[in-house]
């Protein structure tokens, strides 16, 4: 089967990748496009003009924004035979944090679109899935979440700079994630500043990144932007992770089958506080409080010992492999 994964960029999209490292092991030719890019008008031409010249029998389209695939499902019959919707966010609800009213009605008009087009409908966690269900109710819709490969516990990358050294018993807390509001840098660095004797490590960054750390406490430290490699090894250095995002209408949507950094976490077996999110089912030493809490909840834990995990309690992208399958196959 010949399939065509389209995002906004598809070759930038970590699910998009993953989805398709998986079906080229199970035998598919995938078609992955980089646009170049970031003009939606021209991704939305470029996509179309794609299709009709590689003719895939399946397009798969990851969400967000999804204005750029509108009349997209036109083509069907023409440049492919069937179409997945994965919906991986609800952009009605992002434009609504900016744009009010108006602009989740906007947006929401072409999640529909998709949803009502698409001849299955693929997505990250059960909140999302009642969302998009109500788009086209009776529709199939399966559950991905967004888990690591088992391998990312097996990376060795070399981590071991004197700069970053680590005394046992003062292991530092650890965020990774774009530095910006939504990510809760405003609420990490508040909590830096009321525990100014314990350090905190930031990796990441974002077009703003400077202007958030500025004026951060002699207890942060940040690296900056690192390698997708050596994440495994920087985390093995931390004492407790932080998920530091403020409650907003995303929060419910938000669930750790979604957060691709909290799975890291705790597939590495290490305590995650976490703020801002909503978790469908108890993980051992995930701690979920309210924004309000977080001050706290780091206190309570930085010096507790993790929990030890059994087989059953790791999850990986490879148990979502016999999905993606049976998801295809009934195409």
């Amino acid at each position: 089967m010949k399939i065509l994964l389209l995002a906004n960029q598809p070759d930038k999209t970590t699910r998009l990748k993953m989805f398709g490292r998986t079906l080229q092991s199970q035998g598919h030719e995938v078609i992955i496009p980089s646009f170049k890019t970031r003009n939606w008008i021209t991704i939305s031409g470029l996509a179309k003009k794609i299709a009709k010249e590689k003719k895939p029998d399946v397009v798969h389209i990851f969400n967000v924004p999804d204005v750029i695939y509108h009349g997209f499902a036109g083509l069907r019959g023409v440049a492919f035979e069937k179409l997945i919707y994965d919906y991986r966010s609800p952009w009605g609800i992002e434009v609504q944090q900016t744009f009010g009213a108006p602009g989740r009605i906007f947006a929401e008009r072409f999640e529909r679109e998709l949803a009502k087009c698409a001849d299955i409908i693929t997505t990250v966690n059960a909140p999302l899935k009642r969302k998009v269900s109500e788009y086209a109710p009776g529709k199939e819709v399966h559950v991905i979440p967004n888990y690591p490969y088992r391998s990312f516990l097996e990376t060795k990358a070399d981590f071991d700079s004197p700069e970053w050294a680590v005394t046992p018993g003062k292991e530092p807390i650890v965020f990774i994630g774009r530095i910006c509001t939504q990510e809760g840098i405003e609420q990490l660095l508040e909590a830096a500043r009321a525990i100014p004797e314990q350090k905190f490590w930031v990796i990441g960054g974002g077009p703003f990144a400077q202007w958030y750390l500025w004026r951060k406490p002699a207890n942060v430290l940040e690296l900056g932007w690192q390698p997708h490699e050596r994440i495994a090894a920087i985390l093995r250095k931390a004492g407790l992770c932080l998920i530091p995002r403020r409650e907003n209408a995303l929060s419910a949507y938000s669930t750790e089958k979604s957060v691709w950094k909290l799975n890291e976490y705790l597939a590495l077996g290490k305590i995650v506080v976490a703020s801002g999110v909503t978790a469908e089912e108890q993980r051992k030493n995930l701690v979920v409080v309210k924004s309000a809490e977080l001050k706290d909840a780091i206190l309570e834990n930085i010096e507790r010992e993790p929990e030890k995990l059994a087989e059953e309690d790791y999850r990986f992208w490879e148990m979502n492999e016999r999905t993606i399958q049976k998801v295809y196959e009934s195409l």
